[in-house]
């Protein structure tokens, strides 16, 4: 099996270009907000720091794959690196601190591309996590200044601390009395947001976290992180991977537990 580690330090190459982008705009007065076709904001620098990885990667990996948020797709082939510049952009825009660029690359496998590597960067925060197939996954300033990550071993809803975004995206999609139904069964309910919550499931902080709508490049450098870490990461549904639309991330000792409530069908209205 491949080792991956040339394309993680690549990875953290590419998330310190961006980190300086996005900071050097963080609060800026002046930024530039526009609105995307899915009512979305996009910043300047959200497209900045996007095309600055492109260039990084077309120069450093130019057979591989890109896809990223704000330029879609570009190239084929069996190695695919997904970017989302800054998820948390709402926050980002507003000032708020919780927002991180998310660098992941996939390799083509049996039942589809599959997150071999992932950097989180959060550089607000002072934080960033990362992880590579079979290496484990890690917290620090660097590759040689980490903490590896692990998730955490509470086994019952009573104990456990449960992270998500927000009430409407469930209520949106039939899915409210679910999600209320487990929020009165576990000891502690949280709505950090975006990465963050799948980064806490990594580091054994959350025992897990859920979203009901999420695209290929919010979820796959979180998914990479939390399996190194020894949690699960599937969709509502269960299928394993980034790729169902939707996210349930845990320990995996109460990972049945969390599909039970949030996994089933729909409520019609």
């Amino acid at each position: 099996m491949p080792d991956y580690l040339d394309d993680l330090r690549l990875a953290h190459v590419l998330a310190d270009a961006a980190d300086a982008a996005t900071m050097d705009r963080f609060k800026a007065l002046d930024l530039e907000v526009e609105t995307k076709p899915d009512m979305t904001p996009v910043s300047e620098a959200d497209k900045a720091a996007e095309e600055l990885i492109r260039g990084q990667l077309q120069r450093a990996r130019p057979r591989d794959a890109i896809l990223g948020e704000e330029y879609g797709v570009e190239g084929t082939g069996p190695r695919r690196w997904v970017v989302d510049p800054i998820d948390g952009t709402k926050n980002y825009v507003r000032g708020v601190p919780v927002w991180a660029t998310l660098i992941s690359l996939m390799e083509a496998a049996e039942g589809g591309f599959q997150p071999v590597v992932g950097v989180v960067s959060a550089p607000a925060l002072g934080r960033r996590w990362w992880a590579a197939k079979g290496h484990g996954a890690y917290t620090g300033r660097s590759l040689s200044s980490a903490s590896r990550l692990q998730v955490s071993r509470v086994s019952r809803l009573a104990d456990a601390s449960f992270a998500y975004s927000s009430l409407t995206g469930w209520e949106e999609r039939g899915r409210l009395d679910g999600f209320l139904d487990l929020s009165r069964k576990v000891w502690r309910t949280r709505a950090y947001g975006d990465f963050w919550p799948y980064m806490m499931v990594a580091e054994g902080s959350v025992d897990f976290c859920a979203e009901p709508e999420l695209s290929l490049w919010d979820m796959a450098a979180n998914a990479i992180v939390v399996t190194e870490a020894g949690g699960t990461f599937t969709g509502l549904d269960g299928r394993p991977g980034p790729h169902g639309g939707d996210a349930a991330a845990s320990n995996g000792l109460l990972h049945d537990e969390l599909l039970g409530h949030l996994g089933g069908a729909p409520r019609q209205s």
